[in-house]
């Protein structure tokens, strides 16, 4: 006999919700059973990814279905309270960035899957580039000798095309909570259990000094890890980078660096290196299909009967960091 896959719905089929979307159904690991989304023409693209798709005017109908797990990929206002209500509801929850708009609400959500023991999973998918799955084993298994410095920059030469995102009520805040949140990550992902011990920062907007209510398109920051590590940070909306996307994650140590770095200005192509004093060995270059790889890697756990998974708490310190940042640039 077939053992049932897990039943799940996607709440929010927008760009990205829909290549997650795609990525699952085509590893086979769930069934595609509801979909949601606010714009009729969304829902239709999305069943055709999934036909036999139910359409759900609310998270509330959808749940009412019976699921295994829910993809949310809505405004990131709703994701805390969307994914505590799935939770609650045992129900499994794979979450686009951020799961909260600050630590609080993370770490309500975390409690949720806990309390539920609920797989909970968030869409950190420069984790999953082969690029650094090539450097997390030189910076973990001590190939670099002891890392002391990391350097970590996103500029986007473009904005979010959605009004929510200047909105920092919906979204939380600007490029720190859309690009600084995967950098930050990276750092605390291969420095596990570290916290923050002191932050500097600077947030602008427009080239100044960001307003009260306003979100920053440009930001700065030198975070300082309690483990020793010095955490270097700059990411960016519209900045005049002369290419469309600057995208670097370099660590350093006292017997050797890695870095990964895009391609040409590319927000897909990536290349990964080992450094040795002035020598340099290639791990990783493109192509790279990576961008769906966190949904399949929650879809096959969640296939496999994974529960609760304590690592969850990583969402939490990382969201310290964002919560660091801002409270040090908007002094």
């Amino acid at each position: 006999m077939t053992e049932r896959k897990p039943r799940v719905g996607f709440l929010g089929t927008g760009w990205i919700g829909r290549h997650r979307m795609a990525a699952m159904v085509a590893s086979g690991a769930v069934d595609a059973v509801a979909v949601g989304d606010p714009s009729p023409e969304m829902v239709t693209e999305a069943t055709g990814v999934a036909p036999e798709a139910v359409a759900c005017a609310s998270l509330a109908e959808m749940l009412a279905l019976g699921l295994d797990g829910v993809v949310i990929a809505t405004p990131s206002a709703l994701h805390a309270a969307q994914s505590i209500a799935a939770l609650e509801a045992g129900v499994a929850v794979f979450c686009q960035k951020p799961l909260g708009r600050d630590a609080a609400e993370t770490a309500a959500v975390v409690e949720a899957a806990r309390r539920a023991d609920r797989l909970l999973g968030v869409d950190l998918s420069y984790r999953h580039t082969a690029g650094m799955r090539a450097i997390a084993p030189l910076v973990q298994g001590g190939a670099l000798g002891r890392v002391f410095a990391i350097d970590l920059t996103f500029h986007n030469a473009y904005g979010p095309d959605k009004p929510w995102f200047y909105d920092r009520a919906q979204s939380g805040g600007g490029c720190v909570m859309d690009l600084g949140i995967h950098l930050a990550d990276l750092a605390l992902w291969l420095n596990p259990g570290a916290e923050v011990a002191g932050v500097d920062a600077a947030l602008y907007a427009a080239g100044g000094p960001v307003g009260a209510e306003a979100v920053e398109d440009y930001a700065a920051a030198s975070v300082r890890l309690d483990n020793g590590v010095t955490v270097r940070l700059a990411c960016s909306w519209r900045l005049h980078a002369g290419q469309d996307a600057v995208i670097e994650a370099a660590f350093y140590g006292t017997e050797g660096g890695a870095a990964l770095r895009n391609v040409a200005g590319s927000f897909y192509d990536f290349t990964a290196e080992h450094f040795r004093g002035t020598a340099r060995e290639t791990l990783a270059v493109p192509p790279d299909d990576w961008g769906g790889r966190a949904a399949v890697d929650w879809a096959t756990r969640l296939a496999g009967g994974a529960r609760f998974d304590a690592g969850a708490g990583e969402h939490v310190a990382t969201a310290r960091v964002l919560d660091a940042i801002y409270a040090a640039g908007r002094k």
